[in-house]
């Protein structure tokens, strides 16, 4: 019988499991887990379409719920462009909600009220809390004027001028703070860093840093699914981002992506980051990387493994983001949150271990070299030369390390390929698996994708010069502004940065890691990672080097054995 942790070829898109998956989704489809909920009558004072006029006179409107009453209440806003009024509507044959519920998998229940729009805190629940909510369209979007902004200093502007509106209102105690899930956390990021007087506290709950890094050229290679949704959603809003047209212009990092970038450093104000294991295809590496650059001393990151939606308007979450809030809008004596909210899993349903940690990744992490070689993965160097082809379209290949003692893995991960290409350049995507007695371990992944990896990664060859202001033994950074390309015969090494994670391996099980010249999933809705999609490597034959002199390796961060 083979060995399972050999070299071979493999092919990634290919796992055990997809028929049942597929009959789960076509359930979803019809029915998701989403309740919604009627608010109780007279609980809720609500002022709609209030005009609010930025700095260079572009009006702006929010809607307002607050409790009855003068006040004065400590007040939670989000700003997006997907429209503060589309909300859940009733019908004959139940509550008609964002499609993406039911495009998207949910992997269970979602609850919010009739008050809550896409991705948005829920009006009801905070308004039952004491706490007045604040809903805005950013420009141009819902029914604010002006030309949209997105991810630009102009937003940042925009959003300050909405915060200093909404801190100044009679019915407000002058204590702002935000939250809001994915562009709901981004649009936090660059108003936080200009400091606005009455924002007193902020929750990005999953939101990307950097866009071209985090979602339209991760690793350089360009993004062509969720990407194209996502503009195609904000085109049939009668809005226009260009977000497409600029990943084809500007193929490297330049100065225009950067103008999109936030200065994190500069962010000093209390900050509840949700780091995500399950969004690596979006947001979980900007939130970490987030996490890391900010200047706020109070600073805290609750992660976990779950799903997006469910987890946000979970009851442990809200409770979290009450806490938190009481204690920076209202002054309350709530319990102080620990800087780091560990989740380690076992598997998609299985959560191992939760706790609180001091720093990310924890302290005492051991980082073991996994090196690749002809027995696949092991901590010993490679005895001896070795290689393996496969094509870069059409095939991947496998390397395994049968774990000898239960550990947990938990942190970033970086993978070191020496590697030739028959073609000037190879597109990488790399993954690192978990597998139990011959069976494929899944996890919850981006986009509500239930089959996912422990985590993954991308590269292109030809853009892997290192950024050795910022590069880690850990955690490279390519620069990913210029492009060297592969001469024949010539073998380049090429360090790949992968995802956080938090992961549970038990003695026996198998971490196995898989290259390949495409994305690892295919795109089918029912079976695949449905919308992501990335451009595929040139036709070609690929080839990954090892040998005494060619320390190809897989980093991993072994955490203290499990915890009981």
């Amino acid at each position: 019988m083979p060995d399972p942790n050999a070299p071979a070829r493999d092919r990634p898109w290919k796992r055990p499991g997809a028929v049942r998956y597929a009959i789960s989704r076509i359930r979803g489809l019809i029915h998701p887990d989403v309740t919604v909920y009627e608010p109780e009558p007279g609980a809720i004072v609500s002022d709609l379409d209030v005009p609010i006029v930025s700095r260079d006179g572009t009006t702006l409107r929010a809607n307002v719920y607050r409790p009855p009453g003068d006040g004065p209440f400590p007040v939670v806003m989000c700003a997006h462009p997907y429209g503060k009024d589309n909300l859940p509507v009733r019908t004959r044959f139940g509550y008609r909600y964002s499609v993406q519920y039911r495009m998207l998998r949910q992997p269970r229940t979602v609850r919010f009220s009739t008050l809550t729009s896409w991705e948005a805190p829920d009006p009801a629940w905070w308004v039952a809390q004491g706490y007045a909510v604040v809903n805005c369209d950013l420009r141009e979007a819902g029914t604010s004027e002006g030309t949209l902004a997105l991810l630009t200093d102009q937003e940042g502007e925009d959003v300050y001028d909405l915060v200093e509106w909404a801190g100044a209102q009679p019915w407000s105690n002058g204590s702002v703070g935000m939250m809001g899930v994915s562009y709901l956390a981004m649009s936090q990021w660059k108003t936080a860093a200009l400091h606005p007087p009455s924002l007193k506290a902020i929750v990005p709950w999953e939101g990307l840093t950097d866009c071209y890094r985090d979602l339209v050229r991760p690793g350089g290679i360009r993004e062509k699914g969720f990407l194209r949704i996502w503009s195609l959603g904000l085109r049939r809003a009668g809005l226009t981002f260009g977000i497409e047209d600029a990943a084809d212009k500007h193929p490297l990092h330049d100065d225009w992506w950067d103008s999109l970038v936030p200065d994190l450093s500069r962010i000093t104000v209390p900050l509840l980051i949700c780091g995500s294991f399950s969004d690596n295809n979006l947001h979980s590496r900007g939130s970490f990387r987030a996490f890391e650059r900010i200047s706020s001393v109070e600073r805290h990151v609750y992660t976990h493994r779950a799903g997006k939606w469910a987890t946000f308007y979970s009851d442990e979450a809200l409770a979290v983001q009450l806490d938190f809030f009481n204690r920076h809008l209202r002054g309350i004596d709530a319990p102080e949150l620990p800087p780091v909210r560990l989740e380690v899993r076992e598997s998609r349903d299985v959560v191992a271990s939760v706790r609180a940690e001091s720093t990310w990744p924890p302290v005492g992490a051991t980082w073991t070299t996994l090196r690749l070689n002809e027995s696949g993965l092991t901590p010993e160097p490679a005895g001896q030369t070795g290689s393996i082809a496969f094509n870069a379209r059409s095939q991947g290949v496998r390397f395994g390390w049968t774990v000898p003692d239960d550990i947990e893995v938990v942190g970033p991960m970086a993978l070191r390929l020496f590697v030739e290409s028959t073609a000037p350049d190879v597109y990488l995507f790399v993954g690192v698996e978990k597998w139990r007695d011959g069976t494929f371990v899944p996890f919850e992944g981006s986009y509500g994708f239930g089959r996912d990896r422990v985590t993954t990664g991308w590269q292109k060859a030809s853009m892997r010069r290192l950024d050795e202001t910022q590069t880690r033994e850990f955690a490279p950074v390519p620069t990913l502004t210029d492009q060297q390309l592969l001469s024949p015969g010539e073998v380049v090494q090429v360090d790949l940065p992968l995802g956080p994670s938090a992961t549970m391996f038990r003695r026996g099980e198998r971490l196995q890691l898989v290259v390949s010249g495409r994305w690892l999933w295919p795109r089918n809705p029912l079976t695949g990672q449905f919308p992501a999609a990335y451009e595929s490597s040139p036709r070609g034959k690929c080839t990954l080097h090892w040998g005494p002199n060619r320390d190809a390796r897989l980093l991993i961060p072994i955490a203290a054995k499990y915890r009981e």
